[in-house]
C-alpha cells in the first residue's frame, strides 16, 4: 500500500471510528441509563428488579427497530451508496438521544413518558440497524486485502469507545453528584452531551469519499432485484452464518456491560460506581485489544480467533461470576476486563469476515439484516433474560449456562462457515448458495 493510499484509509477509518463511537454511544447510553435510572423515573414499581425488566423492555424495543434499519438503510445503501446513509443514520441517532434528555417523567405525565422513552428508542434502533454495516463497509471497502481485519476492525472500536464515553459521563456524575440530584436532573446532561457530539461527527463523516469498491460495482450493473430479495434468494447461508456467529458475541457483550451493573447493585449490593468502574477500565483495555485480534486475523484467519473467543467466553461466563461475588474491586474490574478481551476475539475479526460472506452489489443489505436480525434474538433479551434468570433462582449459573448455550450456537455456525482471510471484495463470483469457488 502507498503512502497515500495508507493516508486516505486512515482517513476513512478515523471518521469511521468517531462516527461509531458517538453513535454507540447513545445506544450505550440508554442501556446504562435503563439499569440505573429508567426503571425509578419512568417505570416506577415496589420491586426494584421489576422496574429494572420494565426499562430493560424499552431497551429491547430498539433492537427491535434495528433489522428494519438494516433493511432500509441497506436497501439505499446498495444503491446509493455507503456514505449519505451514514451521514443520515448519525443524526437520527443524535436527535433522538438529546430528546431523551428533555423528556419529562413519569411523575410530571404519567404514562405519556414511557411511551415517549419508547417510541425515541424504536428511532435509535432503526439508526444504528442503518450505521453498523454502513461503517464496517466504508472501511472494508476501502482497505486492502491482506490487512483488511485489521482496517475493519477499527469501526468496532467505536463500541467500547461508545461505552467507554457514556460510562465514563455517567461515572463522572455519580461521583460528583448525590443520589438525589443524579435522579432527578444529572442524568439528563449524557443524553444533551450527543448534540454535541454529533456536530463534530458529522464534521468529519461529510469529509469522507465514497467506497471505491461500491462505485466499481455500480458502474458495472444495477441489481436486477431489489437487494433484500437478492440476499435471501442466493446468500441465504451466509445471511444464517452471520446470525449464528453473532450469538455468543452479541449476548457475552450485554451480559457484561448491561447485567453486571444490575447484579452488582441489587444482588450484590454494592454502589453503582463498583459496576461503572468495571466497565469503564475494561471497555479501555477492550478498545485497545480489538485491532489487535484483527490483525492476528489477517495472520491465522478469521474463523481461529472467532473460536478462540467464543470458546473462551464460555468458560469464562463461570469464573465471572465467581469473581464478581467476592464483592472485591480488583476481582470485579479483573473478571470484566478479561470478559470484554476474549469478547474482542470475536468483535475483532467480525467486520472483514461478514464483509467477505456477500457480493458487493447487496453487501450493505447482507451485513445488515444478518447481522440486526441477530440483534434480536442476542442483544435484544439477553439483559431481560439474565435478570429474569437471576429473579426466578436468584444465582447466577443459570446465566453462565444461557451464555454457553449461545456460544455453541456461535461455534457450530463458525464450523459450517468458509475461512474468507485475504478474499477480493471485487469479486463478484459468489455462487448462489455464497460460496466461492477454489
Amino acid at each position: 500500500m502507498t503512502t497515500q493510499n495508507r493516508g486516505s484509509i486512515a482517513k476513512v477509518v478515523s471518521a469511521s471510528l468517531i462516527g461509531t463511537t458517538i453513535e454507540w454511544y447513545d445506544f450505550f447510553l440508554y442501556t446504562s441509563a435503563a439499569a440505573l435510572v429508567f426503571g425509578k423515573l419512568f417505570f416506577p414499581t415496589n420491586d426494584p428488579l421489576t422496574g429494572t425488566l420494565l426499562a430493560f423492555l424499552t431497551y429491547a424495543v430498539g433492537f427491535l427497530a434495528r433489522p428494519i434499519g438494516g433493511l432500509v438503510f441497506g436497501h439505499f445503501g446498495d444503491r446509493l451508496g455507503r456514505k449519505k446513509l451514514l451521514v443520515l443514520s448519525l443524526l437520527l441517532m443524535g436527535g433522538s438521544t438529546c430528546a431523551m434528555g428533555i423528556l419529562p417523567t413519569y411523575a410530571t405525565v404519567g404514562v405519556l413518558a414511557p411511551i415517549l422513552l419508547t417510541s425515541l428508542r424504536l428511532v435509535q434502533g432503526f439508526a444504528l440497524g442503518g450505521e453498523w454495516g454502513g461503517a464496517v463497509l466504508i472501511v472494508s471497502e476501502h482497505g486492502d486485502d491482506k490487512r483488511r481485519g485489521f482496517w475493519a476492525s477499527w469501526p468496532q472500536c467505536g463500541a467500547p469507545g461508545g461505552n467507554l464515553l457514556a460510562t465514563a459521563v455517567l461515572a463522572i456524575l455519580a461521583a460528583t453528584q448525590s443520589d438525589e440530584a443524579f435522579l432527578s436532573w444529572g442524568w439528563r446532561i449524557p443524553f444533551l452531551l450527543s448534540g454535541v457530539l454529533v456536530v463534530i461527527g458529522l464534521w468529519i463523516r461529510l469529509a469522507v469519499s465514497e467506497s471505491p469498491v461500491f462505485l466499481a460495482a455500480k458502474e458495472k450493473s444495477e441489481p436486477e432485484h431489489a437487494p433484500v430479495v437478492e440476499v435471501f434468494r442466493n446468500n441465504w447461508r451466509a445471511v444464517l452464518i452471520t446470525i449464528g456467529s453473532r450469538m455468543a458475541e452479541n449476548v457475552s457483550y450485554y451480559v457484561i456491560t448491561a447485567f453486571i451493573l444490575v447484579y452488582v447493585t441489587t444482588g450484590l449490593g454494592l454502589p453503582k460506581s463498583a459496576g461503572l468502574n468495571a466497565v469503564l477500565i475494561g471497555s479501555a483495555v477492550h478498545f485497545v485489544t480489538i485491532p489487535l485480534w484483527g490483525t492476528l486475523s489477517d495472520r491465522i484467519g478469521r474463523r481461529p480467533v472467532y473460536l478462540f473467543g467464543a470458546i473462551g467466553i464460555a468458560v469464562w461466563s463461570f469464573a465471572f461470576f465467581a469473581m464478581l461475588d467476592t464483592k472485591n474491586s480488583g476481582f470485579i474490574i479483573l473478571a470484566t476486563t478479561v470478559g470484554l478481551v476474549l469478547h474482542g476475539a470475536m468483535y475483532g475479526p467480525q467486520a472483514a469476515f461478514f464483509s467477505e460472506q456477500f457480493p458487493t452489489r447487496v453487501r450493505y443489505t447482507g451485513l445488515s439484516v444478518g447481522g440486526q436480525l441477530s440483534s434480536i434474538a442476542a442483544g435484544a433479551v439477553a439483559p431481560l433474560i439474565a435478570v429474569a434468570l437471576f429473579k426466578e433462582f436468584g444465582s447466577t449459573v443459570p446465566v453462565s449456562l444461557y451464555v454457553v448455550a449461545m456460544c455453541v450456537l456461535t461455534v457450530i455456525a463458525l464450523l459450517v462457515a468458509r475461512e474468507t482471510k485475504g478474499e477480493s471484495l471485487h469479486s463478484e463470483v459468489l455462487t448462489k448458495r455464497g460460496h466461492v469457488p477454489a
